[in-house]
């Protein structure tokens, strides 16, 4: 809104209703940050403008509040229903876009969910890190580069995934071993990487609660597919936040929080080698994926940025 299109405050004193997000506007202080006032216009311009076109009757608007008290009421130290509300929304997924547009060819972001932990055991490259013995073993494996395809030694893979059940540690703190299916690996001089897991599986989002019930409501499902999530991260780079998918996942065209980007589903190989399996110290039959990641160098970011603002 710009000095010429601002309302003459005299005016909106009092309620009206033709003119209610301008009112209470108006009553924002002349101190506060720019950016703050920027938001809030914003949302609040929009807010009046949903409830007006679906003209919400008092009783609908109060089962929206009492669904965002239900949704608050759910939160704990490990379990968070309003990140759940925003990735089944797909806000996560737009924010994210919007917040980590790399140039072409580097890896591509997506949601971080909310089971990361953080602090994971730091392992050796070919470590298993399956300690429930459940599920088709994986061998994962690729090379972290920049995006002139040179090797980015010392970078670091946070990686964490559900069990074969389809559930995180943190869900089943009474069941799954501590650290199940989570680890931390570095790349060697060459750029490598590669650990030793489970095949993922689809999973349902936890549906017990408020979004749950509006996922019911609306005709949908809550599952996400197959998926492993890393965090990749080196000195001088942008740290990338992102899944790889498996292929043959049914829910791969409709995971419930909008997290699949065609450039994260990966190519898993089926491998039926007894002599393969015994050299890389897993069962057979068994799964390898070949995954390599491209970082973007801050300045790459920042340039970028720069070009799209100027």
């Amino acid at each position: 809104m710009t000095a010429i299109d601002e309302p003459d405050t005299r005016d909106l004193a009092f309620f009206d209703a033709s003119r209610s997000a301008d009112v209470v506007n108006a009553r924002m202080g002349a101190d506060i940050s720019p950016r703050f006032r920027e938001i809030m216009t914003i949302l609040v311009e929009h807010l009046h403008a949903a409830v007006k076109e679906a003209r919400l009757t008092s009783e609908e608007w109060m089962a929206g509040i009492e669904f965002l008290t239900r949704t608050g009421q759910m939160c704990s130290d490990w379990r968070q229903e309003f990140i759940l509300l925003s990735d089944v929304l797909g806000v996560s997924m737009l924010v994210d876009a919007l917040n980590h547009d790399r140039p072409a060819g580097s890896t591509e972001n997506t949601v971080l969910g909310p089971f990361y932990v953080p602090g994971a055991p730091h392992f050796e490259n070919g470590t298993n890190i399956c300690l429930d013995g459940k599920g088709e073993p994986l061998i994962v494996r690729g090379r972290v580069t920049d995006n002139d395809g040179k090797p980015v030694a010392g970078a670091t893979l946070d990686v964490w995934s559900t069990n074969d059940d389809g559930f995180y540690d943190v869900q089943q703190r009474d069941l799954q071993p501590e650290n199940n299916l989570r680890g931390v690996f570095t790349t060697d001089h060459d750029g490598r990487y590669w650990f030793r897991t489970v095949k993922p599986r689809f999973y349902p989002i936890p549906d017990d609660g408020t979004v749950g019930k509006m996922l019911a409501a609306l005709g949908r499902h809550p599952n996400r597919a197959a998926h492993l999530h890393f965090i990749v991260a080196a000195p001088g780079f942008d740290t990338v936040v992102t899944h790889i998918f498996t292929p043959d996942c049914r829910y791969l065209g409709e995971d419930a929080v909008f997290g699949v980007k065609t450039s994260l589903i990966a190519d898993f190989q089926h491998v039926d080698d007894l002599a393969q399996a015994e050299a890389a110290g897993v069962a057979n039959p068994f799964w390898t994926v070949e995954w390599n990641f491209v970082l973007a160098s801050k300045d790459e970011v920042e340039r970028k940025r720069a070009e799209k603002t100027s």
